[in-house]
């Protein structure tokens, strides 16, 4: 029996044959290897655009440092204890341009209750600026100083955990904004001094405390060249509110004056040049109101400080 006659071979395929059976929407010279080369691009660039969407929608997350309370002697309940805490206006000031606000506690690897091992060098990894708040008088002995008189000793617990926390944040690249005692503690983080009493320092300086609290104001104005200049040009003077009774000094290495009051010329806000943003103001920009036209209105100065948050997060 002829098998290759009941049985013959099928047909060979030709090679047009085949490229036409191949997906209209493949390239004929495509190849195994080409054909993975792209689809691993379109998939990073959907993981790309993800990511990029991420960091363009997730808030910033600044960190504002403690303020302490000591505990009282002889006192009983909450007050003979230790208490760390923010000021509502500060952090309801930067949470007005849609970030997330974290105080920074202080750390202590030693307790002997709840040793940790985070350090303040976790909080400038993790967060992305930092604001020194406002609060008791940064101590003489920071700058090498005695006091003059016992009660302006000073909060010199406080001053070396901010001096480490501001250290920490500029050594990560993060912005820094001081107000009032952080402009003070910027000055003297870069080997400036302070005056510690102006009426009593400088007698010809107009008063820069009152009873008036955040009542009372004077006027300031921003050298030529210097970037408050440039932020609020063709304003002239601005009019600020006045609590501090200390105020820089001699300036700390590397540091600029940004504002001088109005008309004593006291030191009013300072500006430290080999960072992106390390800025301290000596009145409180948070007891301003946004878009008002009697105080300055700081805004401004809050958008340049999360605008360097951003471009230097990562």
């Amino acid at each position: 029996m002829d098998h290759g006659e009941n049985n013959p071979e099928p047909p060979r395929r030709r090679k047009e044959d085949a490229e036409e059976a191949m997906p209209r929407y493949l390239d004929p010279g495509d190849t195994v290897f080409s054909l993975w080369g792209r689809v691993l691009r379109a998939r990073y660039q959907r993981l790309a655009a993800a990511i990029t969407r991420h960091i363009i929608q997730r808030p910033l997350h600044i960190g504002i440092s403690a303020r302490i309370f000591h505990p009282e002697p002889g006192a009983r309940g909450l007050r003979s204890k230790k208490l760390q805490y923010l000021e509502e206006s500060i952090a309801q000031w930067v949470m007005s341009r849609d970030v997330l606000v974290f105080m920074i506690p202080t750390v202590n690897t030693d307790g002997l209750l709840h040793p940790s091992n985070i350090r303040l060098r976790d909080y400038a990894r993790h967060l992305d600026g930092l604001v020194l708040q406002g609060g008791a008088d940064v101590s003489p002995q920071s700058y090498s100083e005695a006091p003059t008189r016992p009660e302006w000793s000073g909060d010199r617990a406080r001053d070396m955990y901010e001096l480490e926390l501001l250290h920490e944040f500029v050594e990560a690249g993060k912005p820094v904004l001081g107000v009032c005692r952080g402009c003070q503690l910027i000055n003297v983080a870069f080997g400036g001094t302070l005056y510690q009493d102006i009426a009593s320092d400088v007698p010809t300086a107009q008063p820069h405390v009152h009873e008036d609290y955040d009542r009372h104001r004077h006027a300031v104005t921003f050298p030529r060249g210097s970037s408050l200049s440039k932020l609020f040009a063709g304003q002239g003077p601005g009019l600020v509110n006045s609590i501090h009774h200390q105020a820089v000094k001699t300036l700390g290495r590397d540091m600029m004056i940004e504002a001088l009051s109005e008309p004593d010329q006291m030191v009013e806000a300072i500006r430290y040049r080999k960072a992106p943003f390390v800025m301290g103001l000596q009145w409180h920009p948070e007891f301003h109101r946004a878009g008002g036209v009697e105080l300055l209105d700081c805004t401004p100065i809050l958008d340049n400080f999360l605008r360097v948050a951003r471009e230097t997060r990562f």
